[in-house]
């Protein structure tokens, strides 16, 4: 069907409100808008669903939203009626609409049998992870645009499990999605057979019991506590309620939270992106925390599950610990701390993704434990636990990837701020009692590891052939392969599409061993790795530089010259992948 017969559908449709049809209206002499809203539908990407709010097809709304919940339910009912009876839970952070939405997916599934557990407010993701595991349900679906704009919501679903989907299943849910017509075959009254369940404060304690078993040793916390101070601040999101409670829980008295952010807004006041990846998230918590002396900044975004962290340095100043850095931190010092307590366990192991620091590798091998690498998203880091469950073998250590993510604990199968907050207070408590900055202590890692340097860039295409624009770049990636990426020869280029790794000098080529995926890696001589892909979620194309030096400024000038080569590549202007 034509996008023109689409939206008039729409518009002539009794099942749209009145509201949304002004709105189609209203576009009715921009084309190119129209096309974009409603030329395709919404997909699954690495984490589900996730678009800007409006009328479309391809656009965040109760009726897109619906129609995937239907297909949902179809799918689940497919399984049988004991899987029905398991039923999914439902969370939602503080992002305009999140609420209606959550709602209207809870009625969709009610309507077809199966019981929908709707939490009473604003939970964190990881929460919601943990409720699915915590209830025994089937599945989970949790409203949340993570860090996105304002503009944005999505729609992100579990397994039963508590991590998100394989492409297996995803692949039978968009089966039937497909044969679902978004208008015709998804109910639209609020079904009133009782198995809708409001659900909150027991999974709320449950929750921060389990994260608090997580802690390897609250004792150095409580030691620093006179003098250890955090500021912390939710961006308007979910863990307004977890993370200084869980804070408290592991003895930290000097708690001061950006008030101005403690509040559940969903338009983000005075925030581009309530994302803290940028520093400019932390503008609020600098001023407070110059304020009061803090030692440390934590920030977490509206659905709770990333956590950023500035540090105060020796000179007063507060600088980011990007999300490679605090990875690489926090593997360290979890190892570091079980060891000094003889709880090292023999079989521990470690997990993250392609894009993710190389410094993790190093720090595996120097506690002869190993590492997993996999693809980027959470869900593939939650696989690697799940087989080692299966098998019966395996201690999970930290699951982590570049983009702030971080999960310890088997309680959850997502990234979780929640449990990676209190870990960070720990964390700094034990190097505040030696005297030590966490600036200092990462100082400390490149002296023993040597001197890793990571940047991430993106670009943006969001646009109705945008699409298209990032296919077009991952081609000529493909088919331009340098002879060198900054003053280092290319020795190997990994696609992960086609699940090959061909060795540049032999011209070998062997598997990656890993899922398929839009994915392609350059490695140099020097030991630097140049990654390409396409974000699953948004309508951007990310790039890594992982590097590596002898010295601070080897490795900073390492990922320079990688990514002026990338724009050469691209035939971009020098200076134009900025983070």
């Amino acid at each position: 069907m034509e996008y023109s017969e689409v939206y008039e559908a729409w518009l002539h449709s009794p099942k749209i409100d009145a509201e949304t049809k002004d709105e189609i209206k209203s576009l009715l002499n921009d084309e190119k808008e129209l096309k974009h809203r409603f030329g395709s539908y919404l997909k699954f990407g690495t984490a589900g669903l996730r678009a800007k709010m409006g009328a479309g097809t391809n656009r965040m709304n109760i009726y897109t939203v619906a129609h995937v919940t239907e297909g949902v339910a179809q799918f689940i009912r497919s399984l049988g009626d004991a899987s029905m009876a398991r039923g999914v839970v439902i969370a939602y952070d503080n992002r305009n609409n999140s609420a209606l939405f959550a709602r209207r997916a809870a009625e969709v599934l009610a309507h077809s049998g199966i019981r929908a557990y709707l939490f009473d407010g604003v939970r964190p993701t990881p929460e919601l992870s943990f409720a699915v595991r915590y209830l025994n349900c089937q599945a989970g679906i949790n409203i949340t645009a993570s860090h996105n704009p304002k503009e944005y919501n999505g729609y992100k679903l579990y397994g039963s499990d508590g991590s998100q989907p394989t492409e297996e299943s995803i692949a039978s849910i968009r089966t039937f999605v497909d044969d679902i017509d978004i208008l015709e075959d998804v109910p639209i009254t609020d079904p009133q057979n009782g198995l809708i369940r409001s659900i909150g404060n027991e999974i709320d304690l449950a929750f921060l019991d389990a994260v608090y078993g997580e802690a390897i040793n609250p004792d150095v916390v409580k030691q620093a506590s006179d003098t250890l101070s955090v500021v912390y601040t939710p961006l308007f999101g979910a863990g307004a309620k977890f993370v200084p409670e869980i804070m408290r829980r592991i003895g930290l008295n000097k708690i001061f939270t950006v008030d101005e952010q403690m509040i559940h807004d969903g338009n983000f006041p005075g925030l581009l992106k309530p994302n803290p990846e940028y520093p400019a998230s932390f503008e609020l918590g600098i001023k407070l925390a110059e304020k009061v002396n803090s030692d440390l900044i934590i920030a977490t975004d509206p659905d709770a599950d990333r956590v950023g962290v500035m540090a105060k340095g020796r000179d007063g100043v507060f600088k980011t610990i990007s999300g490679n850095q605090m990875g690489s931190l926090l593997l360290n010092y979890i190892l570091t701390a079980l060891q000094e307590k003889g709880d090292l366990p023999s079989d521990a192991y470690a997990v993250k993704t392609i894009v993710t620091t190389e410094m993790a590798q190093v720090i595996c091998e120097h506690f002869g434990i190993k590492l997993h690498n996999v693809l980027t998203g959470f869900k593939f880091i939650s696989e690697v636990i799940r087989k080692h469950e299966e098998s019966g073998t395996g201690t999970f250590i930290l699951g982590f990837e570049e983009s702030y993510g971080y999960l310890k604990g088997l309680h959850a199968r997502d990234k979780d701020s929640v449990v990676t907050s209190m870990l960070i207070c720990e964390m700094a408590a034990y190097y505040h009692l030696r005297g030590m900055t966490l600036l200092d202590a990462l100082d400390e890692l490149f002296e023993i590891y040597g001197y890793f340097n990571e940047d991430t860039s993106e670009i943006y295409e969001d646009t109705p052939d945008g699409h298209e624009k990032i296919a077009a770049m991952m081609d000529t990636l493909r088919n331009h392969v340098p002879d060198k990426i900054g003053d280092s020869s290319v020795v190997s280029i990994s696609d992960y599409l086609s699940g090959t790794v061909r060795d540049i000098k032999s011209g070998s080529v062997t598997p990656t061993n890993l899922p398929l995926s839009n994915v392609v890696c350059f490695r140099t001589a020097a030991g630097n790795n140049v990654i390409a892909r396409p974000s699953g979620t948004e309508p951007k194309i990310k790039f890594y530089v992982l590097a590596r030096g002898d010295k601070r400024e080897t490795s900073l000038n390492a990922v320079a010259a990688c990514k002026r080569t990338l724009e050469d590549i691209l035939s971009l202007e020098h200076g134009s992948l900025k983070k």
